[in-house]
């Protein structure tokens, strides 16, 4: 991944005529990889084609995220002021049909697109939500300049994140 710290995992599905099996998560073999998050919160989402939810961010939380059914455009920006990569993006597209989690540390935020219908999205969390320390940035700031795969998709966001400021604004300096 370009982006210190964050990771892509597939996992092991095991299929047979019935369809198949994966485990989701085995805390040794992900302290293994070096990720020795404890998660404390579990979420599930449910979205149309078009639901853009991000970006957002908690200094205090690491994420583990998956679609279950659909398919996303995940975006995540590196918010850490002392990194390397810092205002830089990586964007992923994750599918049901492949079972696969992007690890999302601590200081990044985190968004998505819905590209299907009846979209599911599961991710954990390594604190709990607390609105107090969330953080929000535009997910169209020019400074980031995240390549939405937006082609016949008119992005449908919550007023919250219609209003998110830019990354310059919120974290100082430049993307």
């Amino acid at each position: 991944m370009p982006l210190g710290g964050s990771f892509l995992l597939q996992l092991d599905a095991h299929a047979d005529d019935r369809g198949w099996f994966c485990e989701t998560f085995v805390e040794p073999r992900y302290r293994a990889l070096g990720i020795e998050d404890r998660f404390v919160q579990e979420n599930l989402s449910h979205s149309r084609r078009g639901v853009l939810r991000g970006l957002h961010g908690d200094p205090r939380m690491a994420k583990l995220v998956q679609v279950v059914q659909g398919s996303i455009f995940d975006a995540i920006v590196d918010a850490r002021p002392t990194s390397p990569t810092f205002g830089r993006w990586h964007g992923q597209r994750l599918e049901a049909s492949t079972p696969t989690q992007l690890y999302v540390p601590r200081g990044f935020l985190h968004g998505f697109l819905a590209l299907s219908d009846d979209t599911i999205f599961l991710y954990k969390q390594t604190a709990t939500y607390d609105p107090g320390s969330e953080v929000g940035v535009a997910w169209d700031d020019p400074d980031l300049a995240i390549a939405w795969p937006l082609a016949g998709i008119d992005p449908l966001l919550s007023a919250k994140d219609r209003a998110n400021p830019r990354f310059r604004e919120r974290f100082g300096g430049r993307a």
